[in-house]
C-alpha cells in the first residue's frame, strides 16, 4: 500500500522512464502523461499532512502500463499486372516464413497465360505467412503473403494493426544512408529505384519538400545521360502493364444459319459410306501412258465428225476385258462375309455428280457391247442424271465401279467401296508431261562411257487409284489386274480388234 503522494510520484517516474526508452511517444503514452498531470493538479490542493500522514487504501486492481513496441502484420496483396489478367499461377517462392525481406526483394514468381512476372516486396519486415503453395492459382487483389512490419509506433500488445492500404502514407524514414531525411512514399521510392534515380538528386515539390512522382518524371526527362540497363531492377508488381489498344472490329452483318435435314439420296449416301468405312480395304495406285489412246481418238473424230466420244468408253471396255481374267474383282460379298458371288455380267457403274448428290448408275452387260454402244449408253445415263430421272434399274445391279474424278479436276483420289462390290477405281486427269523413254534391248554404243544418257518425250499420262476389299482381295491380284488394264489402254488397237 502506498500513500497517494508516493503513488503519484512512482507512476510519474514509470511513465517518464517508458517515454525515455521509446524513440517517439505514442498516443497512448500522451494519454498516460495527461492522466498523471491531472492527478498532480488534484493532489496539489491536498494538505501536506494528508500527503505525509494519511494512508489511502486502493482496491485490489493494481495500476500498470502494458505498453510494448510491437510489429503489425500487413497483408501484401497481388497487384494488377496488366493486360486484363485476373489470376496467375504461383511458379516459385523466393522466401519462406520467418525470412527477412526489404523493399524490392524478390518474393515469388507467377505465371499468367502471357508471361512470367516476378513479384517484389513493398515493405521491410519478416514473412509471417504464405497464402499459396507452388502451382496454386492466385487471384489479383487477394492476399499473397503476410509481412510483419517493424513500426516506430507503440501499440497495445493485444491489438493487431489494421490492414495497410496499397499506398502507405508518406512518413519520414530514418535510414543509415544519406537518404534518411528525404520525404517520399514507398511508391515514389520504388519508382525511383526502377528509373535508377537517386532521391538526393531530386528537388521535391510537395509539402515540406516531399518528392512526388512528377518530380521523378521531370528529373528523368531533363537527365542528359540515360541510365545503364545493367542496373535495372526486377519488375515491380505495382507497375501496371498497359495493354495495346486493339483496332476496332469492322462492322459486319450477322448472317443467319440455315438448317437442312439429311434425306433422300444424301441419307442413302450416309448409310452406304458408313457401311463401307467398316470394311478393311487398301488402295493401289499407278500411272498409265495414254498417248496412243489420245491419237486414236483424234483419228476417229477426223473420220467422223459426228462422233462425240470421250476416253471413258475405251476405259470401260478395257476394264471389262481385264475383269474376264480376274473375275474375283467382279464379285459381291454378303454382309457377314461368308459367301463370294462371282457375277456373270459386267455391270460397270460410273459415279456421277448430280444436283441431288452422288449417284452411281451402271451400264449393263458391258462385255457384250461395242465401244460405240458403251458411249451411247453412257450419254443416256448422263442425261437422265442431270434431269434427275434415273430409274431404279439404272442404279441397281452394279458389279464394278469407276469414278472419273479427272473430268472435274484433280490427279489423285482414294475411292470408297460401293458395297457389296469388292473393287472401285478412280481415274485422274490426263496431263501432258516430260517422261523418260524406255531403254531398248541390245548393247549400246555408249556402254563404255561412264555417263549414261537418257532421252525424254512428252507423254499423256493418267493416274489411276484402285480400292479393294482386303477381306477377299490381296494386293498382288489388284496389281496384276491394273497391269493388264494398263497394257490395253496403252495399246488401244487391241480393244478395237477384240471388241
Amino acid at each position: 500500500m502506498l500513500t497517494r503522494y508516493a503513488y503519484h510520484n512512482a507512476a510519474l517516474r514509470c511513465v517518464t522512464y517508458s517515454l525515455h526508452m521509446l524513440k517517439r511517444p505514442s498516443p497512448l503514452s500522451y494519454q498516460a502523461v495527461s492522466s498523471i498531470h491531472s492527478l498532480e493538479k488534484r493532489t496539489a490542493n491536498v494538505p501536506n499532512t494528508l500527503k505525509t500522514n494519511s494512508v489511502s487504501h486502493f482496491g485490489s486492481r493494481p495500476f500498470s502500463l502494458s505498453i510494448s513496441r510491437l510489429s503489425s502484420v500487413v497483408q501484401f496483396k497481388l497487384a494488377d499486372i496488366g493486360e486484363g489478367i485476373r489470376e496467375v499461377e504461383v511458379k516459385e517462392w523466393y522466401v519462406n516464413v520467418g525470412d527477412q525481406v526489404k523493399q524490392f526483394d524478390k518474393i515469388c514468381e507467377v505465371q499468367s497465360d502471357k508471361a512470367n512476372v516476378t513479384i517484389t516486396s513493398r515493405y521491410d519486415g519478416t514473412i509471417a505467412k504464405l497464402h499459396y503453395n507452388v502451382n496454386d492459382t492466385a487471384k489479383v487483389g487477394e492476399p499473397l503473403v503476410d509481412i510483419r512490419i517493424e513500426h516506430g509506433v507503440d501499440v497495445p500488445a493485444t491489438k493487431t494493426a489494421p490492414e495497410v492500404a496499397q499506398e502507405p502514407v508518406a512518413t519520414q524514414i530514418e535510414d543509415k544512408s544519406s537518404l534518411s531525411n528525404i520525404l517520399a512514399t514507398p511508391a515514389v521510392r520504388r519508382m525511383a529505384k526502377d528509373l535508377q534515380i537517386s532521391l538526393s538528386d531530386v528537388q521535391g515539390s510537395g509539402k515540406d519538400g516531399r518528392i512526388l512522382k512528377e518530380d521523378l518524371l521531370n528529373h528523368k526527362s531533363s537527365a542528359s545521360k540515360p541510365p545503364s540497363p545493367s542496373k535495372a531492377s526486377p519488375p515491380s508488381p505495382a507497375i501496371v502493364k498497359q495493354a495495346p489498344t486493339p483496332k476496332p472490329r469492322p462492322t459486319t452483318a450477322t448472317v443467319a444459319d440455315r438448317n437442312e435435314p439429311i434425306k433422300g439420296i444424301r441419307k442413302a449416301m450416309v448409310k452406304t459410306m458408313t457401311q463401307a468405312n467398316a470394311v478393311p480395304h487398301f488402295t493401289y495406285c499407278d500411272e498409265y501412258d495414254l498417248s496412243q489412246l489420245v491419237k486414236l481418238r483424234k483419228q476417229l473424230k477426223k473420220q467422223n465428225k459426228d462422233i462425240k466420244m470421250s476416253y471413258l468408253p475405251f476405259i470401260i471396255k478395257a476394264c471389262s476385258h481385264a475383269l474376264t481374267n480376274y473375275p474375283i474383282l467382279n464379285a459381291h460379298v454378303d454382309a457377314k462375309c461368308e459367301t463370294i458371288t462371282y457375277k456373270g455380267s459386267h455391270n460397270i457403274g460410273i459415279a456421277m455428280d448430280t444436283k441431288d448428290g452422288l449417284l452411281v448408275p451402271n451400264i449393263k452387260n458391258v462385255q457384250q457391247l461395242t465401244i460405240s454402244q458403251i458411249a451411247s449408253e453412257l450419254s443416256r445415263l448422263q442425261q437422265l442424271g442431270k434431269a434427275g430421272k434415273l430409274s431404279t434399274d439404272d442404279l441397281t445391279g452394279g458389279t464394278f465401279s469407276l469414278s472419273n474424278i479427272g473430268a472435274i479436276g484433280g490427279t489423285y483420289a482414294v475411292p470408297v467401296l460401293l458395297l457389296p462390290e469388292v473393287a472401285i477405281g478412280a481415274l485422274g486427269k490426263i496431263v501432258r508431261r516430260l517422261v523418260p523413254d524406255e531403254e531398248e534391248d541390245g548393247d549400246s554404243s555408249s556402254s563404255s562411257s561412264d555417263e549414261e544418257y537418257c532421252s525424254y518425250s512428252i507423254r499423256s499420262m493418267m493416274s489411276v487409284s484402285w480400292s479393294a476389299d482386303h477381306r477377299v482381295i490381296d494386293g498382288a491380284t489388284m496389281a496384276r489386274f491394273s497391269n493388264e488394264l494398263k497394257y490395253l489402254l496403252e495399246n488401244p488397237l487391241q480393244l478395237l480388234i477384240n471388241q
